[in-house]
């Protein structure tokens, strides 16, 4: 302001339409009659005022005289020193700016502008250049948010934007440019919406949903391809992301599956022993795991003391209650490596579907479990040649005696955990043929003793023994913590932690009155975990925690063919780190295509596609065009909104998400993890289309304000929820929009709340995909040994 006249004017400080607009009407007044006077803001008149956007009204004074002038219109003609009546003026400028802010571009809209006056010619000054009478200001000012930059504005208001009084004091005011809003901080936000700390040591908790999560665990002699992975372990994680958002208290439980025949088949093969193997590829599995972004509270692996230890007592107290029975029985026996060729060790062709390479335990093609004595020109795995039959005594589990508890079981477990179509179906498919004892023990070295006399070059069989894994690698999870905590104390790790240990895993696996167990596995793995675990469960008379809920998976081929590694044939693992696509792009193909109810397949281009259309264009577009829009006009910062300036805002759309939001949580409790994942893909759907109905863009900003302010606000808050709801499918995806939030983890809550309120700031934009070029796909194609289909 000048020092050379005593007037002050004073603008609003608000950012509705109508404090524009008024501030509009001052700014060029004050360029057309008096120059020597700056329009000034109103400060607040405490900092408490100015965080809560308190408004001021606008304000002419005469320090001198103590005059004041507080209608915008009267100071207007004031400054001009013309208090001129004009029929013109007669109409409600509120009554159409209601319009514009509530978008009702028919009914009111139209009748606000009929009602608006159209001043011919005459009206204007004889010369173009000379100044303009304060109508024409305030009539020009008032419709500028409607007629501006519309090729059909009329001819009236075109010329007046022409006049050299009016165009030469608009580029400062001309696109209505709001105050952006002060960054004062992140905002506390309330922790009943939050994802709560996960506890060092998960144990159940009283009055709580506790879930003990499993999966498959891996076989430890090979590279686990996308097929394994989503059929066991991200399906898991999938599931145990999801209950820990929701805030359940889950434990996810995993490891690698150490001994067996194949194990030493497989040592033999490289010419190292069957612990240096197992070290190898345990490694190997964890390092693909981690780079999946697999999020297991434990992986372990079976090779362990406490293996043993669990194992033995259980096999005791199976022996010990009648349920073990010694059988001598023909078995096929290696002249050339004399030794009894357990069934891994056995391969030839199968009897029920002529399969050239089936095992001697089970037929990779039709999946029937085999006797080896059953195939058809059997041969030695290790050397070729062809075995001869000789006796040999084994243990058996006589799961006949267990079929009538077992049953019971089965029929109320699968009703209650609504298991999967397919694992009720392969179970119910071994009890209707009538359960018949199963040999538990094998003729190897590689293995966990059997606790007989008499059994000492035997161990137990793999499939007996491997489910008993779950067990251990808890009990284990509870050593490594104990130890952890020893050596925080300074403490040695000797004698007395096993017990304590012990107590810890005895919480969850026996335990179901407060337990429910969730298990994630191929179809192939069913009736280990239907059948002979939970037989064995009952078998000891211990009070175990048993299947809830069984979520099985078909197989996954690759390109029309079946993965194999000794072809060079799928996605392994490690191959899929080397093509350099995130492992969020993976995971969300992978679960997106996950093999619920029929086989699934693999494709390179599917896989492109999905990440070019489905991640970059709706989720990614979503995330970073709100993101953008609200660091650009608005500092990063939320301001003040009301949702009545959004139409059909609780009828329309809250309840459009709100029924989205339920149908996932839905699916994703009944473990339909597809369909949970193409819901929350419709929610950030919805984000768009709510962008574009309401047309967010700089015009939106600063011609309807308290619009844009509820609408930024909104699509924040949905984008808060997005990442909630792609966290159990995408985590690093959803740390990013967190990041960019500068919020913490929201859970995934019943109903959509707007948990982002005014004041709070967000942090960086980021790119959440970058995009695959399409020529990658027969690159890749070749590299990896698949063949493009051809049309019919």
């Amino acid at each position: 302001m000048s020092t050379s006249t005593s007037i002050e004017v004073f603008g609003s400080r608000g950012s509705s339409l109508i404090s524009l607009v008024n501030n509009l009407k001052l700014s060029i007044a004050l360029a057309v009659y008096r120059p020597d006077v700056n329009i000034q803001i109103q400060i607040p008149e405490s900092a408490d005022d100015e965080i809560k956007g308190k408004d001021k009204s606008v304000l002419l004074r005469d320090k001198k005289t103590g005059f004041e002038l507080v209608e915008v219109n009267a100071i207007v003609k004031y400054l001009a020193n013309d208090f001129t009546n004009n029929e013109f003026l007669q109409f409600e400028e509120s009554r159409l700016h209601k319009a514009l802010l509530t978008n009702q571009k028919k009914a009111l809209l139209v009748e606000a502008l009929s009602n608006t006056p159209r001043p011919a010619v005459p009206l204007l000054s004889d010369k173009m250049d000379s100044a303009p009478n304060p109508t024409q200001i305030i009539l020009f000012a008032a419709l500028y948010p409607v007629y501006n930059g519309l090729s059909e504005a009329p001819t009236w208001f075109q010329e007046l934007g022409k006049n050299p009084k009016i165009s030469s004091s608009l580029p400062g005011v001309a696109k209505l440019e709001r105050p952006k809003e002060k960054n004062t901080g992140a905002q506390k936000l309330t922790k009943n919406h939050l994802v709560k700390k996960q506890a060092d040591r998960i144990v159940p908790k009283p009055d709580e949903r506790n879930i003990l999560i499993t999966s498959a665990l891996p076989y430890v002699n090979n590279v686990p391809h996308l097929g394994n992975i989503v059929g066991s372990v991200l399906s898991a994680d999938i599931y145990a992301r999801y209950a820990k958002n929701r805030n359940y208290n889950a434990i996810y439980i995993c490891g690698t599956d150490e001994y067996g025949t194949a194990t030493e088949t497989k040592a033999l093969e490289d010419g190292v022993t069957p612990q240096q193997l197992c070290d190898k590829y345990h490694k190997i599995h964890k390092e693909v795991y981690d780079w999946f972004d697999i999020g297991f509270d434990y992986f372990g692996r079976t090779t362990t003391p406490t293996q043993t230890e669990i194992a033995q007592d259980i096999f005791t107290k199976l022996y010990n209650n009648g349920y073990l029975e010694e059988k001598t029985t023909e078995q096929l026996y290696c002249e050339h490596h004399n030794s009894f060729l357990a069934d891994r060790f056995v391969e030839g062709t199968c009897p029920k579907c002529a399969y050239e390479d089936a095992r001697g335990d089970q037929c990779d093609k039709c999946g029937q479990l085999l006797d080896p004595l059953d195939l058809i020109e059997p041969r030695c795995k290790v050397d070729g040649t062809k075995p001869v039959v000789k006796p040999s005594t084994h243990i058996y589990l006589k799961l006949n005696e267990l079929e009538e508890p077992l049953k019971k079981w089965v029929d109320l477990s699968s009703e209650k955990g609504a298991w999967s179509k397919n694992s009720k179906t392969i179970t119910n498919s071994w009890i209707k043929q009538g359960l018949e004892p199963r040999c538990i023990t094998r003729d190897l070295k590689w293995g966990t003793p059997v606790p007989l006399p008499g059994y000492e070059n035997k161990v137990l069989y793999v499939w007996f023994d491997a489910t008993i894994g779950y067990v251990s690698i808890t009990a284990n999870y509870f050593k490594g913590i104990q130890q952890e905590e020893k050596r925080g104390k300074g403490e040695g790790e000797g004698e007395g932690e096993g017990e304590g240990s012990t107590e810890y895993w005895k919480q969850w696996w026996r335990n179901p009155e407060n337990v429910d167990l969730y298990q994630f596995m191929g179809k192939d793995n069913v009736p280990f975990h239907t059948v002979v675990f939970p037989a064995t469960e009952i078998g000891t008379g211990d009070n175990w925690t048993k299947l809830h809920h069984l979520s099985t998976t078909e197989y996954l081929q690759y390109e029309g063919g079946k993965f194999s590694k000794s072809r060079g044939i799928g996605v392994f693992g490690n191959n899929a780190k080397q093509t350099g696509v995130a492992s969020s792009v993976w995971r969300y193909y992978l679960a997106s295509n996950r093999p619920e109810t029929s086989d699934a397949h693999f494709s390179w281009d599917d896989f492109v596609t999905k990440n070019n259309s489905e991640l970059l264009a709706n989720l990614g577009n979503f995330v970073n065009r709100i993101v953008k829009f609200a660091i650009a006009k608005y500092n990063g910062v939320l301001p003040k909104y009301d949702t009545r300036n959004i139409p059909n805002y609780e009828g329309g759309f809250v309840s459009e998400i709100n029924s989205l939001l339920s149908t996932y949580i839905a699916n994703m409790e009944a473990v339909n993890l597809r369909k949970g994942l193409e819901t929350a893909m419709l929610i950030s759907s919805r984000g768009n289309q709510f962008l574009q109905e309401n047309k967010l863009d700089n015009s939106l900003y600063n011609n309807f304000p308290e619009k844009s302010d509820a609408v930024v606000v909104t699509a924040l808050n949905l984008v808060y929820l997005v990442g909630a709801v792609i966290s159990p499918f995408m985590p690093e995806i959803a740390n990013k929009i967190n990041e960019m939030l500068n919020a913490p983890a929201l859970s995934i809550t019943d109903e959509f709340v707007p948990v982002l309120q005014p004041g709070h700031h967000i942090g960086k934009a980021q790119y959440l995909f970058t995009r695959i070029d399409e020529k990658k796909v027969e690159e890749w194609r070749k590299l990896y040994g698949g063949q493009k289909k051809t049309e019919a």
